[in-house]
């Protein structure tokens, strides 16, 4: 034991698997086969690893910390070895393993050679020093603007890594903060580790080629909100889904699967051609495994629904009332009819209009279509000419009914470079645009089969393929499990399908209104003034209600859809009365680490928690040594103020769902019981007094 030292702080059985960050004590694991080493001098660097690859034949290296350290792959029963011989060359200055953090697993920990220490203004420069030989650190420089704190180094003589022995000063009385300087990779926002996501351009991109900037629908950013949440169920209804690829499962993924065609509840592919589900479902909804694809809300659940493949009123009532019926959250048809002209019957318009308005607890169903891939107007007249077989000639109305329900959201399609697709249907009753590949115009008809529209389009088409789930064996649009090569209106309509998961992730108490006004609202307005190829027709501007008949109301902005939807989750709350309580008796916050100081205050009345404001007043010698924390009559405990407060002496703060969005957690939990504040002094050096806290609930 180090002179000063005490048992308090971190257990000398943890110090190796705790680390100090920011007044937190974070779990960590050790990486059982990599190591990271710190050679002397960049002249030795070539050489020795040269003669390390030759003598370990690592599995990986790679550059960290702009080369500060070097980080070896080996195998497992090699890892300590291999650190035992790092450390007794002399050409190596530091050898270390590497860390996992257990709040945040496969976030990879590196430890440079330094560590932060902070010590109280009355302990001695020489005693200081004297520590540090002790220890095997050497003091390089003091931090500018915070008195009494140092850097060090950590030589060869220490006896202990730069974790165990930032704990071991934890233990001193005399040290206020004690901190390795460690490294973690840049990842600003969070990115899948899916193989085959670097070939997702819709999802997000950096550039390249056949990518126009912004292409995307910022997806990562998005993601750092939500994920998706399993409680919100996207069902995708389609020709049949093979539920054996491995990216439609995964724990609680897979909700009431239903085969409306053969009525059971096994929607699997049985003929060569239906693969079409599998691509569609993996776009809104692949689970992150770490390989193969992942979907735009990879934690929502997936409900396979395998259509009958006709259109009829029962077939429609059952499609939509089975979905409501089963819990679905969002219902995504990438179909539409074999007909140019096709109106909505009542049962039709009335089953549809029953799942977005009494779906999801009368909240509704969120409902999407895609617009069609024939280059045709949802509701106009065009002078037909050049079909093949001439399957249509002259004027000819065209009416896509489901596509044109006022209670759908209709997806039409742009490409890789923010153009439009040129096979993407258009009209006034386009909601939004979501990426997809380009091609030529084509639709099905009776009698004719799948054909191009006339007159027919020549040349190359602009932009790149859609990659998502393939039908697993040879059999698929590919022959593999995978394929990079699927579009249509079809792949843009479960784009935005997985938004609106994330949305209502991130957001349940939206209705289904709310959500396509929130789309339409916070979309990117991408625009096209090339005319088509096909009908030489420039549709690609916006009129003054901002909206385009190609794009509706812009290329769908996953983020900004989700962060709107976040914000409205608070905006919205409806207040029946506010209860207002105040403790003013003054509490003594001793210097003391392991005396947790509790003040309460009981709250008579009942309702659930919309709102909540807390006020503390707290006057100590140094505020940075505490941590603030609130508990609700449920029990459930949220953090206000971590040890950020540095030399502050007085707080004087009021805590909102804003400003601690943690505080959310205690939304519509009950309110009546016994409130505390918890507070924690983490050090021994200052005392000090909570002079007042209040409580502002609303319900």
């Amino acid at each position: 034991m180090t002179t000063g030292e005490s048992l308090q702080g971190v257990s000398p059985e943890q110090a190796g698997v705790i680390l100090q960050r920011g007044g937190e004590e974070l779990l960590l694991y050790k990486v059982h086969n990599w190591l990271t080493i710190r050679i002397e001098t960049l002249e030795e660097q070539s050489s020795l690893l040269e003669h390390l690859k030759q003598e370990w034949r690592p599995l990986a290296v790679k550059s960290v910390a702009r080369g500060q350290l070097i980080a070896l792959k080996v195998h497992r029963q090699q890892l300590e070895n291999a650190l035992q011989m790092a450390r007794q060359l002399d050409s190596i200055r530091f050898a270390s393993h590497v860390y996992e953090l257990a709040a945040s697993p496969k976030t990879h920990i590196y430890l440079l050679d330094q560590l932060t220490v902070q010590f109280t203004t009355e302990f001695p420069l020489r005693t200081i020093d004297e520590l540090a030989r002790e220890l095997g650190l050497i003091r390089e420089k003091g931090l500018d603007g915070t008195e009494r704190t140092y850097i060090f180094r950590v030589t060869k003589a220490a006896a202990e890594n730069p974790i165990k022995l930032a704990n071991r000063l934890m233990r001193n009385a005399q040290v206020l903060v004690a901190e390795p300087n460690v490294v973690v990779s840049t990842a600003p926002l969070y990115r899948p580790k899916d193989s085959l996501y670097s070939e997702q351009w819709h999802l997000q991109h950096q550039g390249g080629r056949g990518l126009a900037s912004k292409s995307h629908i910022d997806a990562e950013k998005a993601w750092d909100i939500t994920r998706g949440s399993r409680s919100v169920v996207i069902a995708v209804t389609d020709d049949a889904f093979d539920l054996n690829h491995p990216d439609l499962q995964g724990m609680g993924k897979l909700v009431a699967p239903s085969d409306l065609k053969h009525r059971d509840g096994l929607p699997m592919p049985s003929q060569a051609h239906e693969n079409h589900g599998t691509a569609v479902a993996g776009l809104a909804v692949a689970e992150e495994t770490g390989s193969g694809v992942v979907g735009v809300a990879p934690g929502c659940s997936f409900m396979p629904i395998q259509t009958t493949g006709y259109l009829d009123d029962e077939s429609i009532e059952q499609l939509f009332e089975g979905a409501v019926s089963r819990g679905a959250s969002v219902i995504s048809c990438s179909w539409s009819p074999a007909a140019v002209y096709f109106p909505l019957s009542l049962r039709q318009r009335n089953a549809i209009n029953r799942a977005a308005t009494k779906g999801r607890n009368g909240k509704g169903c969120v409902v999407l279509f895609s617009a069609g891939n024939a280059n045709r107007p949802l509701n106009g007249k065009v002078r037909e000419l050049g079909w093949p077989k001439n399957a249509l000639r002259g004027v000819t109305q065209w009416l896509g009914g489901f596509a044109m329900h006022p209670d759908v959201i209709t997806v039409s399609a742009s490409t890789s470079l923010n153009q439009k697709a040129v096979y993407s249907n258009w009209g006034k009753h386009v909601s939004v645009a979501a990426p997809s590949n380009n091609g030529p115009p084509s639709m099905a008809l009776p009698d004719v089969g799948q054909v191009e529209t006339g007159p027919l389009v020549n040349g190359s088409f602009a932009g790149l393929g859609m990659t998502t789930a393939d039908r697993t064996g040879r059999t698929g649009y590919s022959r593999t499990s995978y394929t990079s090569s699927f579009g249509g209106t079809s792949s843009a309509c479960p784009v935005v399908a997985g938004v609106v998961g994330l949305m209502l992730s991130a957001n349940p108490d939206l209705d289904a209104g709310e959500v396509k006004q929130i789309l339409q609202d916070t979309a990117d307005k991408i625009e096209d003034k090339t005319p088509d190829p096909q009908l030489g027709l420039a549709y690609g501007s916006y009129d003054n209600r901002g909206h385009s008949l190609w794009f509706g109301y812009g290329k769908v902005n996953a983020y900004k859809a989700v962060k709107a939807a976040q914000d409205r989750h608070l905006a919205h709350r409806r207040l029946s009365k506010v209860i207002e309580r105040t403790s003013a008796v003054t509490l003594t916050i001793p210097a003391d680490r392991t005396a947790m100081q509790k003040a309460g205050i009981t709250i008579n009345q009942r309702g659930t928690l919309q709102d909540i404001q807390i006020y503390v007043e707290i006057r100590h010698g140094f505020l940075g040594d505490l941590s603030i924390a609130v508990m609700s009559p449920p029990g459930k405990s949220v953090l206000l103020q971590g040890r950020t407060l540095g030399r502050q002496t007085q707080l004087r703060k009021t805590y909102t769902f804003e400003n601690t969005p943690a505080l959310s957690l205690l939304m519509n939990a009950g309110i009546h019981g016994r409130w505390q504040l918890k507070i924690l002094d983490h050090s021994e050096t200052h005392q000090g007094q909570l002079l007042q806290w209040s409580l502002k609930l609303g319900i």
